[in-house]
């Protein structure tokens, strides 16, 4: 059976081209991390704010201001633009969290929680009062399992996605997702046991 070609650049590939002045690999870009950043946003801004500020601006405005911002960003790897993109987008919902508060004094952003958490696949994983607890087992993990957890299951990428972007096959990508979830599950069991 023959494999069949990626029909698109890995997201390093596109950065380089970026870089090199290559303004259309701007364009790719964009256009292949708006949907995967949409679909991660969906719902996690606070009832609060979200009258204030539309989901899909929040989101558009986190890729222009990650484009804009390319020459201070530092590729750690594969799944690090993402990453880098998850960072962008909590900022500027908390942004819009101290925009709210100052009009009104009721909004505690520490103490708002992003809406959404429960309904996402990682809030499905472990429960939204684990939520915590899940973000813990993450850091704990080496930093290309961190990648590739969140790849999966934040941003919802299949094994064949992942491949494109870590130049690992699809199978590959599948044992190292399990190897990495089974070790989050032990250190969220240990941590719960103390």
């Amino acid at each position: 059976m023959a494999v069949l070609a990626p029909t698109f650049a890995a997201t390093t590939e596109l950065l380089r081209d970026i870089r090199d002045g290559d303004r259309g690999a701007e364009q790719r870009l964009y256009e292949r991390c708006l949907p995967t950043l949409r679909r991660w946003a969906h719902g996690r801004m606070p009832r609060a704010v979200r009258d204030i500020s539309d989901t899909d601006d929040l989101v558009q405005v986190t890729l222009l201001r990650a484009l804009r911002h390319l020459h201070e960003f530092e590729s750690s790897g594969s799944g690090s633009f993402l990453a880098y993109l998850r960072h962008i987008l909590l900022n500027e919902v908390r942004a819009e969290l101290r925009k709210q508060r100052r009009r009104d004094d009721r909004v505690d952003v520490d103490a708002c929680p992003l809406d959404g958490d429960d309904d996402s696949v990682v809030g499905n994983l472990v429960g939204h009062e684990r939520i915590r607890a899940y973000e813990r087992a993450l850091a704990a993990l080496e930093r290309r399992q961190q990648e590739l957890v969140v790849m999966r299951l934040e941003f919802g990428l299949d094994y064949a996605e992942i491949a494109v972007e870590t130049g690992a096959s699809p199978d590959a990508v599948r044992m190292s997702l399990t190897r990495a979830l089974k070790a989050m599950t032990r250190h969220i069991a240990a941590a719960q046991a103390d």
